[in-house]
């Protein structure tokens, strides 16, 4: 074996460096404006409890298709990761394309809201969300872009309100949440949700979102960090670390009655292929669904693997399906580079077609 040839003065050389860059990084950080938690202008058009329903101001020479379309985000996290910077935003993009671009903000749940249900948000703020903007355009129908649980909220939204819904994309949506290679699924299978959430009422989100960085600890908790000093030398990469940290920390609490019927409904008892998911007096049937459905699976996807999304082909009744697979994971749907020059595109001329 081979003793270590280190000579004195380079390893002083390379602490000298690496003090410098520490230096300019710690000064970088210090200089910091506040991160900002999207970037594309938007309005207020609708308020109710904590839930706000906003509108994206597109540029002035863009045609606007006539349908307007609302995303529908997941309740874990907060919904300005399709909208984290300008030249990585999702949003803006679709904008720019020519859709007409609503979002639903959730909110922080708090004490008051631990009661709310699965029917609540679906039938409730989703319903009243989607008639206000019917309303807003004078139209029957408007397109839904649901992404992650938010697809899955979206699904059950369109098989029970199908006279509403004209065009159906999903991205990352879990539909089979029980495909083998699903290692949140197995974690949860033997959970008792019934004494966690009459325990807990509400369930903290920085206790999911400890969860979901265990799923890859070292290179969500470890790896991303060693390179840091390097990045932090330069401004724009700072701001940019520091908007997708923000991200990933900045998780609502969720209200307990609706975390408990998802995860016993969906996790434990995979209700969207074996039925039985009641929301108030309606049951859930992906049969019901005939609009044209988009659905856009990450190949990477540590989160909702590939099988569990493309499972949804065949279990509706749309006669217009297709299929849109990235290469790239869960996050990097939303904010790379390829995802925002090829993916974004292709879902905008995808509804610009119908």
């Amino acid at each position: 074996m081979q003793p270590f040839n280190i000579r004195p003065d380079k390893l002083v050389q390379e602490m000298t460096d690496y003090s410098q860059k520490l230096g300019k990084s710690i000064q970088n950080l210090m200089n910091a404006d506040e991160i900002d938690s999207g970037v594309t202008p938007r309005v207020e058009v609708y308020r109710e409890d904590k839930l706000v329903l906003y509108r994206y101001k597109a540029p002035g020479d863009v045609v606007q298709n006539k349908t307007p379309l609302l995303i529908v985000y997941a309740l874990v996290n907060r919904p300005y990761m399709a909208d984290i910077q300008e030249d990585r935003s999702t949003i803006r993009n679709l904008l720019a394309q020519g859709q007409d671009v609503y979002l639903i903000d959730w909110g922080y749940p708090d004490e008051a809201d631990q009661a709310l249900t699965m029917d609540d948000y679906i039938n409730g703020y989703i319903d009243r969300c989607v008639d206000v903007i019917r309303k807003r355009h004078q139209l029957e129908q408007i397109n839904l872009l649901g992404i992650c649980q938010g697809g899955s909220f979206s699904l059950c939204y369109t098989s029970m309100h199908q006279d509403k819904v004209k065009n159906l994309v999903t991205m990352v949506t879990p539909v089979d949440f029980k495909t083998p290679d699903n290692m949140l699924s197995a974690w949860v299978q033997h959970v008792d949700v019934d004494l966690l959430v009459d325990t807990m009422g509400n369930i903290p989100g920085e206790m999911l979102n400890w969860t979901f960085l265990s799923l890859k600890p070292f290179s969500l908790t470890g790896q991303k960090y060693f390179g840091m000093v390097d990045m932090l030398e330069d401004e724009e990469k700072l701001k940019n670390f520091l908007r997708m940290e923000k991200w990933i920390f900045d998780s609502p609490d969720q209200a307990g009655e609706t975390f408990r019927q998802f995860i016993k409904d969906f996790y434990q008892r995979n209700g969207f292929l074996k039925g039985g998911i009641q929301l108030g007096d309606k049951e859930v049937d992906l049969k019901n669904i005939t609009c044209p459905i988009l659905n856009v699976y990450a190949e990477q996807d540590h989160l909702v693997p590939p099988d569990a999304s493309k499972v949804l082909k065949g279990m509706t009744n749309s006669k217009d399906y297709e299929e849109i697979s990235f290469a790239g994971g869960h996050i990097g749907i939303y904010v790379s580079g390829k995802a925002q020059a090829v993916l974004t595109p292709a879902i905008s001329t995808w509804l610009a077609n119908r």
